[in-house]
């Protein structure tokens, strides 16, 4: 069987990653969740007072990042088979999660120098293939020769609600709905009209609205599309 790329994007919070990741894990493929590094960059960002009160002090990142300092990998996990998001070595993948990167991801992530960073490693990663790939711009930047390409969506609401009730899961405390759907918007409106790669559907993508599907239903589509491309 031939290998290929998968190529997911879509808006914040609507599944993209749980479906990538049973994708991978269902044929064998490496997963690679490119919000976790911009993420990471993120959490850089803010352990080191580069960003303070929303201001990002840009230059002084640019130079950190050109400097090495920055280092973003993926450690996988031996009890679930997936990749662990890393700083400097460091396993942050519970960290990168929370509100605070949240809410201040998209604005890094709309930085031309972070962009470039990221986009060879994601290049890298890919040059062999057999990879499943999700994000903003994978089929329009990354792999814009992807074989199988997806753009995902759903309801700003119901993606705000999975988010809540995956924060909850997690244990965290004063998460509010109205604050998650805030951020939910924020990001769709940065993520959407960003000078460099902003989110927007490949000409060649399949899309899913996924707001009214299951897990199940959702992956059985992805898997029925991958297996299309793969046998043809």
């Amino acid at each position: 069987m031939k290998k290929i790329v998968v190529a997911i994007d879509g808006h914040s919070s609507c599944g993209k990653s749980t479906m990538a990741k049973a994708l991978a894990r269902t044929v064998g493929y490496i997963y690679v969740d490119t919000g976790a590094m911009y993420r990471v960059v993120t959490l850089y960002a803010l352990r080191n007072h580069l960003i303070e009160n929303g201001k990002i002090y840009d230059f002084a990142l640019q130079q950190h990042i050109e400097c090495c300092r920055v280092k973003v990998s993926f450690q996988l996990d031996p009890e679930t088979n997936l990749p662990l998001a890393c700083l400097n070595g460091e396993v942050v993948e519970d960290e990168i999660r929370g509100m605070e990167v949240s809410n201040n991801v998209s604005p890094i992530a709309a930085l031309p120098f972070v962009r470039k960073f990221l986009v060879a490693q994601q290049q890298a990663m890919g040059k062999e293939k057999g990879i499943v790939m999700d994000g903003r711009d994978i089929g329009t930047v990354v792999f814009p020769d992807a074989e199988l390409k997806v753009f995902i969506t759903a309801s700003a609401e119901i993606r705000a609600q999975r988010r809540y009730d995956e924060l909850v899961a997690k244990g965290e405390k004063d998460v509010d709905y109205d604050e998650i759907l805030k951020n939910v918007i924020e990001r769709d409106q940065i993520d959407s009209t960003r000078e460099v790669s902003p989110l927007r559907q490949a000409e060649d993508a399949v899309v899913l609205d996924n707001s009214n599907c299951t897990r199940e239903e959702q992956n059985a589509w992805l898997l029925e599309k991958f297996n299309a491309v793969v046998n043809a």
